[in-house]
């Protein structure tokens, strides 16, 4: 065997050109199954947050977890990834025009889909941070929240 080929028999044995080890896992994974979409118009929001204040909103909030995804008639799922421990709640919005907001008719009644972490009751409003909240230690977890419909 003649010098120049034990230079990259070295570098593999070294370890070079082996694949990067996958980077270290900051926190749990919440995967939330989202079910009884009416219809595959628009997209879901969604806002998992630790702030008992500003719940359910998401926007501006620090430490504010929040995806969106194309809608889907049925069923969906998204997750949220790295999520530090503590106590969260999480709201949705199917936003079936995709202008950002919650369309309301009347000006009170929610024209769109919308669900809450525990399925947490609606009555003249939304539901409160602690009817919706949820714990998360180290481990991932998995949910499902259903969508409902006002009109």
């Amino acid at each position: 065997m003649t010098r120049p080929a034990l230079l990259p028999l070295a570098a593999l044995a070294l370890g070079a050109g082996a694949p990067a080890p996958a980077p270290a896992k900051e926190g749990a994974s919440v995967t939330v199954t989202v079910t009884n979409l009416r219809n595959a118009k628009g997209v879901v929001r969604a806002c998992m947050t630790t702030a008992e204040k500003s719940f359910p909103k998401c926007r501006g909030v620090a430490g504010a977890h929040a995806a969106i995804v194309e809608a889907h008639e049925g069923k969906l799922t998204l997750t949220f990834e790295d999520v530090t421990p503590g106590r969260y709640a999480i709201a949705l919005l199917h936003d079936e025009n995709d202008n950002g907001k919650a369309d309301r008719a009347l000006g009170m009644m929610p024209k769109e889909g919308f669900g809450f972490s525990r399925d947490a009751p609606v009555r003249m409003g939304p539901p409160s941070f602690s009817d919706a909240v949820f714990a998360i230690d180290e481990a991932d977890k998995a949910m499902t929240i259903r969508m409902r419909y006002m009109l």
